[in-house]
């Protein structure tokens, strides 16, 4: 590969005294080490993204706002996704779903890995995002991680993953690594 593949942790929940940041500092933690991509944090409660006030549906590719237009040019620089997510009421975070809903052509030929989290692990939340996805276009690898609130945290809410949880978030970043890479063919 000529240029390194550039992957964003994106924090999915945007409420006060979250755990998104926590738990993507341990997936930022287990990026340390890898040679083939560059990883950033792309906190989506910093992103300043209203409620979706775009007249045009996103396919359209007609974006009128400039906090469109912004976050288009950050997803459009990514070549892969790792989402963090809680799960809130069997679902994804609104913050989460309005983010993907701003954009289309800047998603799709993507590919994205999921770490979900929650009082159950997160997977209603991930099978939830995986349907958004397909329909953005966006390649979603088998290996993901689900981390129990109860679990893989502290009640102070650090993380205390369970033994088997690192090789689960090495094989997830591995599966993002080698999808991304092919999936850049197709966009090239």
């Amino acid at each position: 590969m000529s240029t390194p593949l550039k992957i964003a942790v994106v924090i999915a929940s945007s409420r006060p005294e979250r755990s998104g940041p926590t738990v993507a500092a341990w997936v930022m933690a287990g990026t340390r080490n890898r040679k083939d991509a560059s990883y950033d944090l792309v906190d989506l409660a910093a992103q300043d993204l209203p409620n979706l006030d775009e007249p045009e549906p996103a396919s359209s590719g007609n974006y009128t706002q400039a906090h469109t237009q912004a976050w288009a040019r950050k997803v459009a620089g990514y070549d892969a996704f790792v989402f963090v997510t809680p799960e809130y009421n069997h679902g994804i975070p609104g913050q989460l779903k309005n983010a993907l809903d701003f954009v289309y052509a800047e998603w799709n030929d993507k590919v994205a890995g999921i770490v979900c989290y929650g009082s159950s692990g997160g997977f209603r939340a991930a099978e939830q995002l995986k349907l958004t996805l397909n329909e953005l276009q966006v390649a979603v690898v088998r290996a993901q991680v689900e981390l129990s609130t109860f679990d893989d945290m502290d009640p102070s809410g650090a993380m205390t993953p369970r033994d088997y949880q690192p090789a689960k978030r090495k094989a997830m970043l591995t599966a993002v690594e080698r999808w991304a890479g092919a999936l850049r063919t197709l966009r090239d």
